[in-house]
């Protein structure tokens, strides 16, 4: 089990408040690491804060727009100041917006592609910076099946920033190798959280998406955790570049 300790390991967990990214970072710190957590939203991200220095971990709660370079050096240096160095990276701030692809507004398609894609590269970037220098880092993506596969349900924007997520994973994947930086992705299929919850609720979509699932259930954010400190783990030392699919078996048909 030493495999997956990750004591004395500093993570950050970029939309650290959401089901998917509070699921990661408490697990994280039961793991052992010690957990900062970013978003918009430092109200919420107080309260997860909380829960992990009750798991007797440090923490810290910082803000963040992924989408502005300038705060997000801002955010990395604010983690600097109370942490050593930054050891581990989850991005896992997203956002979906449904609407039909022949009147999707281009818009809302860009804000879905700045947060999903050009804000998983700023703060990738940002942090990568440090693992550089330090010659060790694990960035973990959240990705999607939807990054692979197509959907008839209005994720045109979606799938096509997934679809990027995939291709920058490995690209720095490839890039920083060299230092000792891995960088893998996780990709579920579709998890029950606020971001999902109203489209769940529509009883013919649930039907649908629970129908192309061979487990016949969709994703809980406590699915994603595994995975994700397998990655930030030296269980997964000589792995990069690599999508993990998490998602009942979608992918196999």
């Amino acid at each position: 089990m030493k495999l997956f300790d990750l004591t004395g390991k500093v993570a950050l967990v970029v939309g650290g408040h959401g089901g998917i990214g509070k699921a990661i970072a408490l697990g994280l710190a039961d793991a052992g690491a010690d957990v900062a957590v970013a978003s918009r939203n430092l109200e919420a991200l107080r309260a997860v804060a909380k829960e992990i220095e009750a798991r007797g971990r440090k923490s810290l709660a910082a803000s963040v727009d992924i989408v502005n370079e300038k705060s997000v050096g801002q955010m990395v240096d604010d983690i600097l100041k109370v942490f050593p160095s930054i050891d581990i990276l989850v991005n896992a701030a997203g956002l979906a917006i449904r609407k039909p692809a022949d009147s999707f507004p281009v818009e809302d398609f860009r804000k879905v592609i700045d947060i999903n894609t050009t804000g998983t590269f700023l703060v990738s970037q940002a942090v990568g910076r440090i693992m550089i220098k330090n010659k060790t880092g694990s960035i973990i993506n959240v990705s999607s099946v939807r990054g692979e596969y197509g959907l008839p349900a209005d994720y045109a924007a979606y799938c096509a920033s997934k679809g990027a997520v995939n291709t920058l994973t490995k690209t720095l994947a490839c890039e920083w190798a060299k230092h000792n930086v891995r960088v893998n992705a996780i990709a579920p299929t579709i998890v029950e959280t606020d971001l999902t919850k109203p489209a769940l609720a529509n009883p013919d979509y649930a039907k649908m998406m629970k129908s192309r699932i061979p487990m016949g259930k969709w994703a809980m954010p406590e699915d994603t955790v595994g995975a994700t400190i397998f990655f930030a783990s030296a269980a997964s030392s000589f792995i990069t570049g690599q999508i993990l699919y998490i998602d009942g078996g979608v992918t196999t048909w």
